[in-house]
């Protein structure tokens, strides 16, 4: 008896007067968990960067083979819900993967599971059509205009982004987020990579056709407010994720996003009939068939690449700092390509030097904004340990 009243004693003594280890628990869990958030930042950067560079490459690759030297106007109606379907297609490749990583606790406390489930239904059908939408519209676009009219008006959309997240997401917006915008756009236009499959000169339309690719940026733009929206509102809030954002996420909202898309732009190949000019554009390859499919499986592997690494920028971070990662990437790329191709004797000149050089100051702004907001929350936690301790 007497050892269970000293027994309680201690307990209470120590829940009173608890071990420096305990008080700096929290510290330290945020310090852990802002660690792995900077890793996951740096992974999804670097794939981004990874699946805009093999996708330039290819793409190019793809073009050169591909006869495209011939200056041919209906030429330039071919291939286009192709292009888009390539973009979409390899998402089966992430199902392994998304089994793979773990998935977090159950919340047993959610309610309204039907209704969530029916705003997520809602929410991947709307974003598949809105992406596939995107992606045929982006390849239009790029038969039409030439290099400088497409890289201008493919600027517009991290404007896009930036008006849509201020309405949709309820963004607020730093003088260094401003600042990393108004340079990122910058280096996109002067530091874009060249491309193989530019119309020539007797092949360029600035009517609807070029300016499809207005429309492009505005669906690319308001598709990655969605995402940040989904993200934020719907799938975090799910039985099966508890309120935590984790990567699988990521490859769920990947995987079924593109298979919505996939599937719409398999119905615009067969109702268009292009599904039947595939084996002429494999006869056309200077390489032969073989070469022909392993680049198109090449360019879907790349696309889902980037397309994994943006998608976690945004669940990271936001969308705005997605579409500025993106954006930033063109001097890279272009200094890829220019090593690999030489279309029209292109060089990587000065002004594309400067946009290279540019590039760590687009990046560094934002990433100082967010260096203050983690500060910010250690500073609070400190804060709020002293008024414990007192």
């Amino acid at each position: 008896m007497e050892m269970t009243e000293a027994s309680k004693q201690t307990t209470t003594e120590e829940s009173a007067n608890p071990e420096p280890d305990q008080i700096l628990s929290p510290r330290r869990s945020l310090e852990l968990q802002q660690k792995k958030w900077w890793i996951s930042v740096s992974l999804c950067l670097f794939l981004v960067l990874l699946g805009d560079s093999l996708v330039m490459l290819l793409l190019n690759f793809f073009y050169v083979q591909n006869n495209r030297e011939d200056s041919d106007q209906d030429l330039q109606y071919q291939g286009t819900w192709l292009q888009a379907l390539v973009q979409n297609a390899a998402f089966p490749l992430l199902i392994p993967l998304f089994f793979i990583f773990p998935s977090p606790k159950q919340n047993q406390e959610t309610n309204n599971t039907r209704f969530l489930s029916f705003r997520l239904l809602l929410l991947y059908i709307s974003l598949g059509v809105l992406v596939a939408a995107h992606s045929k519209l982006f390849a239009l676009g790029k038969l039409y205009a030439n290099y400088g009219v497409f890289t201008l008006i493919s600027a517009t959309q991290l404007i896009f982004t930036a008006i849509f997240t201020t309405i949709i997401n309820r963004f607020k917006f730093t003088r260094w987020i401003i600042l990393s915008i108004i340079l990122t756009i910058l280096i996109y236009v002067f530091g874009s990579p060249e491309f193989g499959g530019e119309p020539d000169e007797n092949e360029e339309f600035y009517n609807i056709q070029a300016w499809l690719t207005f429309a492009a940026s505005v669906a690319f733009a308001l598709s990655l407010c969605l995402v940040q929206l989904g993200f934020e509102k719907v799938l975090v809030k799910t039985k099966r994720y508890g309120n935590k954002k984790v990567f699988r996420m990521v490859l769920e909202m990947q995987i079924c996003v593109s298979f919505v898309a996939t599937v719409v732009c398999l119905v615009g190949m067969f109702a268009s009939g292009e599904n039947k000019e595939l084996q002429g554009d494999s006869h056309n390859f200077q390489k032969g068939e073989m070469y022909y499919v392993m680049s198109l499986i090449g360019l879907a592997l790349s696309w889902q690449v980037w397309a994994v690494g943006l998608i976690g920028l945004v669940l990271y971070v936001s969308g705005v700092f997605g579409d500025v990662v993106h954006m930033c990437t063109s001097p890279l790329v272009a200094l890829f390509v220019v090593l690999a191709f030489d279309f029209m004797d292109d060089e990587f000149s000065w002004p594309r030097i400067g946009t290279l050089i540019a590039t760590p100051l687009a990046l560094g702004s934002y990433f100082y904004t967010l260096h203050k907001r983690n500060k910010k929350k250690m500073v609070e936690l400190y804060q709020t340990e002293n008024n414990i301790e007192v």
